[in-house]
């Protein structure tokens, strides 16, 4: 299907790395804002961390990594969203399993299930919302 050593889609999933890790600063600040500061629950935290930065990594990976000219923008960001909520989805459970069941540290349980849910993402994202 995707020939991984084509050298577009290597620089598509550099770039999307690299929005992705702005959108890491992101959902790491909004949810250490609302877990340690605002007091808020930590999974509640963490998907309002997600979702804030999902909406920014549309927009990044939108003009920069896929350079979209969609003018469907509103069904563009829908299906984004619809694949970050997922990727939320996988995200809770992989933090849910190392946080309660391994007792692993809450920010790095988040680390590993944000690695994951990157490769979710991108792979989606590119099949899906940039085809």
């Amino acid at each position: 299907m995707f020939n991984f050593t084509n050298q577009a889609l290597i620089i598509k999933f550099l770039k999307f790395g690299i929005v992705g890790f702005s959108g890491l600063l992101v959902d790491f600040g909004i949810t250490y804002l609302c877990k340690e500061k605002i007091k808020l629950e930590k999974f509640t935290s963490n998907a309002i961390g997600f979702c804030t930065a999902a909406a920014t990594n549309y927009i990044f990976n939108r003009i920069w990594t896929f350079q979209s000219s969609n003018p469907k923008i509103f069904l563009e960001f829908s299906e984004f969203f619809l694949i970050s909520l997922i990727g939320l989805a996988i995200n809770t459970l992989i933090l849910w399993l190392l946080t309660s069941k391994y007792k692993l540290n809450f920010y790095f349980s988040k680390l590993l299930a944000i690695g994951v849910v990157t490769i979710w993402n991108f792979g989606a994202n590119l099949l899906i919302t940039f085809r």
